[in-house]
C-alpha cells in the first residue's frame, strides 16, 4: 500500500493535486492513503469488550476540498473486506481504482465538487489501520491472537478519532453499505448530534439466522486450518490460506442474486485439465464455471486479506444487535436525529429488503425524518457496489447542499392546469403549520405546495421510484410503498392531515385504503375523477364507448384506473362506513359543467372531486 504517515496533530489532510489530464471526466484523481497516528486518553483506547490498545493507527484517504466552514464532510463506511481506497486511481494515473470509484467523484453521486469525502480502514482491518497483523509496542510483535475483540462501535469510535484528528466535528452525512449500514446506523444512534443526514444501504439492525450461518461456517473454516496457528501465524511462514480463500467463497455466494449466478454460470463448463495423480482431492474437483469463478474469488482475498481480520470483522458484524443492545428498536432509534436514507435492493438475500423495509417504517414509527426506497437489483447484495446508476441518482437527490445552491437533479416541472388547480384548493383546507401525509406522492409536487403556502410538514408515500428520487430531492420525507398493503409503519393519528389525491380510483381496495386513511390521521382529503359527468355519460349512451377527456384522459385499454365511480358513490360509500364529509369541491370542466354545477347539479357537473373527510362521532355513551 502506498501509505504516508501523517504527524499525530496535522488538522487536515487534502486530497492529492489535481489528476493528469489523461484522467476520465468525474474522476477524482490521483490519491494516496495517509496513516494517522492519532492522540489516545492516558491508559490507550478502551474497547466495549474490555480490551485496550495503547496506540492506534488509522488509514485514511480523502477528496475533494474541506469548506472553509468544515460543514461538507462526508464520512464513508465500508464493508467487511473494503479498505480507505473508495475513489480516484491510487499513487499513480494508471493505478488501481477504489473500490466505489463510480459513485465519488466531481458529478457523481457523491460530488466532490461540494463535498469533503473522508474514508477510513476499518478498526481491527489489514490495509493500514491497527489490527491483528499489527505490531503490538508491548511485545514488537504482531498482534495475532492477542489482538483484542472489537465493536462496531468501537469502530465509529475510533471514525470519530480520526475526524477530531482532521479537526471535524460534525458531518453532513455518513454512508455506508452492508456491514457500512451497521456503521450508519451505530453512528446515528450513539452520536446523533454529530451528522445531519445518513445513509443505510442493503443493511439491518441485525444480521439475519442465515447470514450468521455464513459467517459461522466461514469462521470456523479459517479456524480449522493447520497454518491459522491459533492466530500467531505471521513469523512462521504460512499462512490460513485455504481456510480464508473457503470463507469467501462461503461469503461470495451470498453476494450474488439466484438470478445472477443462472445468468453468470448457469450449469456452463471449462475444459478440464486433468487431476494430478497424487492429489487425490482433485479427483471430486468439477468443471463447472461457478466452481472457478468461486476459487477465483479466493485465491483474490487471500493476496490481499488477513485471515485474523476476517475473523475479528465478521464477529462484531455478527453481534451487532440494536434490539439486543437496547432492549427493542424503538429504544434503540429514540437518539436519531438525523434525517436518513434507507436503501433495500431487491435481489439481496444476505440482507433481504424485508430488513430494511422494516428498518424504515420502525423509524417512521417513531417519528423520525426517514426516506426509503426499494431498488431493482438483479446482482443481489453486490449491486450498491456494481450497479450503482440508480443508487447515485437517489443518493444525489438525499444528500444536503452546503454552501452555494448548484441546479438539483432536475428542474421543477409545472403541474398540468387541472392538477395546478385541484393543488391549490387543497391548500386552502389546510390549516397552515399541520403534518400532512400524502399517499400517492407523485413527484412530490403537492408536499412542496403545502410547504410554501401552509408551512406544513409531513411524508409523501409512492410506489414509483422515479417518482420517489424527485420527491427526495425536492427535500421531502418519502416510503416507497403499495398503499394497497397497508400503511403499517405509520402509527394511529401520527397525522393532522392525509391526503389522497387522484389516487383512490387506482388502488385494488379503496374502501380499506379509506380505512387507513383516517386511521392515521385526523381528517382525509381525497380528490377523484367523477366518472358521473355528463358528458361521459352522454358519450357512453351515444357512441357505447367509454369516456374519454378531462379527469379521464386515457383510452380504456391504457388506463391507470381500475375503479371508475362518482360522486353519488363515493357519497353512498362514506355513509356505509360512517364517515363524515367536510366539505366538498367540485372541479367543473368546460362551460356546460359549469352551468350544471350552478344549478346544484354536482355528480353532472363535476369533473374531478375534492372531499375532506373524517370519521363520525361516535354516539353518546358509546365507550
Amino acid at each position: 500500500m502506498n501509505a504516508r504517515r501523517d504527524h499525530p496533530h496535522h488538522a487536515v489532510a487534502p486530497a492529492a493535486g489535481p489528476a493528469p489530464a489523461a484522467e476520465p471526466p468525474g474522476s477524482a484523481g490521483v490519491v494516496e492513503t495517509r496513516i494517522a497516528a492519532l492522540a489516545l486518553p492516558p491508559g490507550g483506547f478502551r474497547l466495549e469488550r474490555g480490551g485496550v490498545l495503547p496506540e492506534l493507527r488509522v488509514a485514511y484517504e480523502t477528496y475533494g476540498t474541506l469548506a472553509p466552514g468544515r460543514d461538507n464532510a462526508v464520512f464513508i463506511c465500508h464493508a467487511l473486506t473494503g479498505d480507505a481506497h473508495v475513489a480516484g486511481r491510487l499513487g499513480a494515473s494508471g493505478g488501481p481504482p477504489g473500490w466505489w470509484d463510480e459513485m465519488i467523484g466531481p458529478g457523481k453521486g457523491i460530488d466532490t465538487r461540494h463535498y469533503f469525502v473522508v474514508c477510513a480502514n476499518i478498526l481491527g482491518g489489514c490495509k493500514g489501520t491497527t489490527g491483528p497483523s499489527s505490531i503490538n509496542p508491548a511485545t514488537g510483535k504482531p498482534y495475532g491472537a492477542s489482538f483484542p475483540p472489537f465493536t462496531v462501535n468501537d469502530v465509529v469510535a475510533v471514525d470519530r478519532l480520526l475526524l477530531a484528528h482532521l479537526g471535524i466535528e460534525r458531518l453532513a452525512a455518513v454512508v455506508g453499505g452492508s456491514l457500512g449500514g451497521m456503521q450508519v446506523l451505530a453512528w446515528a444512534i450513539r452520536h446523533p448530534e454529530s451528522i445531519d443526514r445518513a445513509v443505510c444501504i442493503a443493511s439491518a439492525a441485525s444480521l439475519s439466522a442465515q447470514a450468521l450461518a455464513f459467517d459461522v461456517v466461514g469462521r470456523e473454516a479459517i479456524t480449522a486450518d493447520p497454518g491459522w496457528r491459533g492466530g500467531d501465524y505471521y513469523e512462521t511462514g504460512t499462512s490460513p490460506a485455504q481456510g480464508l480463500a473457503q470463507a469467501r467463497k462461503i461469503g461470495h455466494i451470498t453476494y450474488l442474486s439466484q438470478d445472477m449466478m443462472a445468468v453468470k454460470f448457469g450449469r456452463g463448463k471449462h475444459p478440464h485439465g486433468g487431476a494430478a495423480a497424487a492429489d487425490p482431492a482433485a479427483a471430486f474437483r468439477t468443471d463447472f464455471e461457478v466452481e472457478r469463478y468461486l476459487a477465483h474469488q479466493g485465491r483474490k482475498l487471500v493476496e490481499r486479506f488477513d485471515a485474523n481480520s476476517y475473523l475479528h470483522i465478521t464477529r462484531a458484524m455478527d453481534e451487532f444487535d440494536l434490539v439486543e443492545e437496547y432492549g427493542s428498536l424503538a429504544r434503540a432509534l429514540a437518539p436519531i436525529q438525523a434525517k436518513l436514507l434507507i436503501v433495500a435492493l431487491s435481489e439481496d438475500w444476505l440482507f433481504p429488503p424485508e430488513q430494511s423495509a422494516a428498518l424504515a417504517h420502525a423509524l417512521v414509527r417513531a417519528g423520525k425524518r426517514t426516506a426509503y426506497c426499494l431498488l431493482h437489483a438483479p446482482h443481489g447484495h453486490d449491486a450498491f457496489l456494481v450497479d450503482i446508476e440508480r443508487l447515485a441518482e437517489v443518493m444525489r437527490a438525499f444528500l444536503p447542499w452546503v454552501g452555494a445552491t448548484p441546479a438539483r437533479r432536475a428542474a421543477a416541472r409545472p403541474a398540468p392546469a387541472g392538477r395546478a388547480r385541484e393543488h391549490a384548493i387543497i391548500a386552502d383546507m389546510i390549516r397552515p403549520g399541520t403534518r400532512v401525509l400524502d399517499l400517492g406522492c407523485g413527484d412530490g409536487a403537492l408536499l412542496s405546495l403545502l410547504a410554501e403556502r401552509r408551512g406544513t410538514t409531513g411524508m409523501g408515500v409512492e410506489i414509483d421510484i422515479e417518482a420517489i428520487i424527485e420527491v427526495i430531492d425536492k427535500g421531502h420525507d418519502a416510503v416507497q410503498a403499495d398503499i394497497d398493503a397497508g400503511l403499517a409503519m405509520i402509527p394511529d393519528k401520527a397525522y393532522d392531515y392525509a391526503v389522497l389525491s387522484e389516487t383512490l380510483q387506482v388502488v385494488r381496495r379503496p374502501r380499506a385504503v379509506l380505512r387507513e386513511l383516517l386511521r392515521v390521521a385526523d381528517e382525509g382529503i381525497v380528490s377523484f375523477p367523477n366518472f358521473g359527468r355528463l358528458a361521459h355519460r352522454l358519450r357512453l349512451w351515444l357512441k357505447g364507448r367509454m369516456p374519454k377527456g378531462g379527469a379521464l384522459p386515457h383510452e380504456w385499454y391504457d388506463t391507470p384506473n381500475i375503479h371508475l365511480f362518482t360522486l353519488a358513490d363515493f357519497q353512498a360509500l362514506c355513509r356505509e362506513d360512517g364517515i363524515r364529509i367536510l366539505e366538498t369541491a367540485c372541479i367543473p370542466e368546460g362551460r356546460a359543467s359549469r352551468l350544471l354545477l350552478a344549478a346544484g347539479l354536482r355528480n353532472l357537473g363535476a369533473d374531478r372531486v375534492i372531499a375532506r373527510i373524517a370519521r363520525e362521532a361516535p354516539a353518546k355513551g358509546t365507550p
